[in-house]
């Protein structure tokens, strides 16, 4: 079995719990690998393998996150197409995505016994239609279009050509049940079982009484039309990475993703737990 690690270091205690997890599967003869830049990080420990990630996306039987959800999410996404499991340990602060926190390595002996499960993430894909022709993406969390310019914008959204409402606000969310507890929960969203399959629609600050979030089935195919006249327009970003400009009468297509990803549950009933935890009592 081979496990390549993907730290973030900016992280306080990841090091730290970097090293600790190498133990620790080193003991459970799981082979570990890190990428060649943590060479100097790793260096203490002879039984560490480096390697280009890009060369390990695929071949590996697991890849683990240790920081926070913005580290899981990155590493989520060199895994897209593949089959490669993804184990998230949490150094920061919230990590929904996180399958383990940092106190609870014990549990790591549980990938040599296979007392696991695996929970299949859905993504969307979003097509963004340009003059330069048709952009596809994937989100593992979201897709969101607000205002470019801090003023508020004009919209429709269908939803397998039907029109589903014209809007005023400051922009629009759609989010997969893995991203419902992260933009879209500070938008005023439910929370979402993770493997569960939906589309989750939300409105960013609206000029309504009565905007609420609303869960379309996972097999629709929604479209956000821009109808923002003048220089104002939508500023699309796909997980809070890229950002591309609509312009007026120009839209995005989302839609249920190609792909799915592997996300590793040691302990039983963890996003529950997290939830729980973290979302019950004030953050520090």
């Amino acid at each position: 079995m081979k496990a390549v690690l993907y730290p973030n270091f900016q992280k306080k205690n990841a090091l730290s719990c970097a090293g600790e997890v190498c133990d620790v599967l080193n003991s459970l003869g799981i082979e570990v690998v890190v990428s060649r830049e943590y060479t100097a990080e790793f260096g203490d420990k002879p039984f560490v393998g480096f390697a280009d990630i890009a060369s390990l996306v695929g071949t590996a039987d697991i890849f683990i996150a240790i920081g926070g959800d913005g580290t899981i999410l990155r590493c989520a996404k060199l895994l897209i197409g593949t089959e490669t499991k993804l184990l998230g340990i949490n150094t920061g602060t919230l990590g929904f995505m996180a399958g383990l926190e940092a106190d609870q390595l014990y549990a790591l002996k549980r990938l040599k016994t296979g007392e696991y499960g695996v929970s299949r993430r859905m993504t969307v894909d979003v097509v963004i239609h340009s003059k330069e022709g048709d952009r596809v993406y994937t989100a593992l969390n979201e897709v969101s279009a607000r205002s470019g310019s801090f003023k508020i914008c004009d919209f429709e959204v269908y939803a397998d050509n039907y029109l589903i409402g014209k809007y005023r606000a400051d922009g629009i969310l759609f989010s997969t049940p893995s991203g419902s507890t992260a933009y879209a929960l500070s938008a005023g969203g439910p929370v979402i079982e993770p493997d569960l399959e939906c589309i989750e629609m939300n409105l960013i600050c609206p000029h309504s009484l009565f905007a609420r979030a609303t869960l379309f089935s996972a097999d629709r195919k929604l479209r956000l039309t821009d109808r923002t006249a003048g220089e104002t327009s939508l500023v699309v970003s796909v997980d809070g990475e890229l950002e591309y400009r609509i312009g007026e009468n120009e839209s995005i297509e989302i839609m249920r993703g190609r792909h799915t990803l592997n996300f590793v549950d040691l302990v039983d009933n963890a996003f529950h737990d997290s939830l729980c935890r973290k979302m019950c009592r004030p953050i520090k």
